[in-house]
């Protein structure tokens, strides 16, 4: 192997989020109890063998303790810092739903779009815009 050049065995994540708004526009964040205990969108890492559906599901069954629905992939982003590829899809909560939260996240929280990180209005921003073309950026 050529020393910097990439190869197939280079690692980097990959994971699956859902944008869910609530009924006055506000987008649904989760606390996580681990790590900077930071505020994000519902999801996670692929499992070995997931497609990035399947990964956003299962992620979303366990967090949420319940099923979403999948409207549509909105964004492809790159996150230097993590070297990971996030998946952003646009969803809903099946209607009547209680959120039950796994041990990972301490609480929940819709939130305005505006109270957001840059990084976050941005993806959120190209969710609800969706042309029917998937877009992707790098942060």
């Amino acid at each position: 192997m050529i020393r910097g050049s990439h190869a197939f065995d280079d690692k980097f994540r990959l994971s699956s989020h859902a944008v869910i708004l609530n009924s006055v526009g506000e987008v649904l964040l989760l606390k996580a109890d681990y790590g900077a205990k930071s505020w994000g969108l519902p999801g996670g890492a692929l499992e070995p063998g997931e497609t990035i559906h399947e990964a956003l599901l299962r992620e979303c069954r366990e967090e949420l303790g319940s099923d979403v629905l999948i409207n549509y992939l909105s964004g492809v982003y790159f996150h230097s810092a993590y070297n990971s590829q996030a998946f952003i899809f646009r969803c809903e909560l099946p209607s009547p739903s209680n959120i039950i939260l796994s041990n990972e996240h301490s609480e929940f929280r819709y939130a305005a779009i505006s109270e957001l990180s840059g990084v976050q209005q941005q993806r959120i921003s190209d969710c609800l815009n969706y042309s029917g073309v998937v877009v992707s950026a790098k942060f």
